[in-house]
């Protein structure tokens, strides 16, 4: 099912279930262009957030076996709900390799905001990473927790900037315009629409992806595994869906970090 490419070696492999992990992707890149990148999109299974939690354990154990099976040096979980479902999982499973996930940017919206919503799948919000996160960081200000309903599915299909991704974020959204004054978008879906998002709520905007990038390289230099190329990596990507493959590329090309 995996990794038809074979003319990839020494690569980071990222894995997300669509088009949303291409964000971080793209932080990657810019923070190691030197690296080779291998992405990977189960589109087939999309949207993770509807998934019971041993399904999504399942697909992303699969597809982090089979990365690490075709020479993957790291893994990099671009996903927010497979992150909080499963990278336990998978770091109890391969202890040795660097394992990264992504999780909603809680900790420096805190910094300088005192209502925040937090833009996510159903998931997501339902599973004890982000009750953690917010315990931890989010004390003394108000926290609102959005399920963003059909907005992962509609980007799959491609509904980018169209009345279909603007009526689901008015429902999501209209409510707390006024009142928050940050937004933590925690599901890297969410970042290809951040444009049609502050439309709607004109706050300051947080998400994962330089985050996680920053942590794939401290990783990577504390395993000596950083390449010692001096060339620009490659790119390659596929998906469990064949047709998902030019929306990836269109996505990456498109985003504006």
């Amino acid at each position: 099912m995996l990794m038809k490419t074979k003319n990839i070696k020494d690569y980071i492999g990222v894995f997300d279930s669509g088009a949303g992990g291409t964000t971080v992707l793209k932080e990657c890149v810019k923070l190691l262009p030197n690296e080779n990148f291998y992405y990977y999109g189960d589109s087939k299974h999309a949207p993770y957030g509807e998934k019971s939690t041993k399904e999504i354990q399942d697909r992303t154990m699969e597809a982090i076996n089979q990365m690490l099976n075709h020479g993957a040096k790291a893994i990099v979980v671009a996903c927010n709900t497979a992150t909080s479902a499963a990278i336990w999982l998978a770091r109890d499973v391969f202890p040795d390799v660097p394992i990264i996930g992504v999780e909603p940017a809680l900790k420096p919206a805190t910094a300088d905001h005192k209502n925040i919503v937090v833009l996510a799948t159903e998931k997501t919000l339902a599973l004890d990473k982000f009750h953690e996160l917010a315990k931890e960081y989010a004390k003394d200000v108000n926290v609102y927790p959005v399920a963003g309903e059909g907005l992962a599915g509609a980007i799959e299909e491609g509904h980018l900037d169209d009345e279909v991704i603007q009526n689901l974020l008015h429902k999501c959204l209209d409510q707390y315009v006024g009142k928050a004054d940050a937004i933590v978008l925690g599901c890297t879906h969410y970042p290809i629409i951040k444009d049609q998002i502050l439309k709607i709520l004109d706050v300051d905007c947080y998400d994962g992806g330089e985050g996680t990038a920053r942590q794939l390289k401290r990783k990577l230099e504390e395993n000596g595994l950083l390449t010692k190329s001096e060339e620009k990596g490659n790119v390659l990507f596929e998906s469990s869906l064949d047709e998902a493959v030019d929306l990836y590329k269109k996505v990456y090309d498109a985003y504006n970090i």
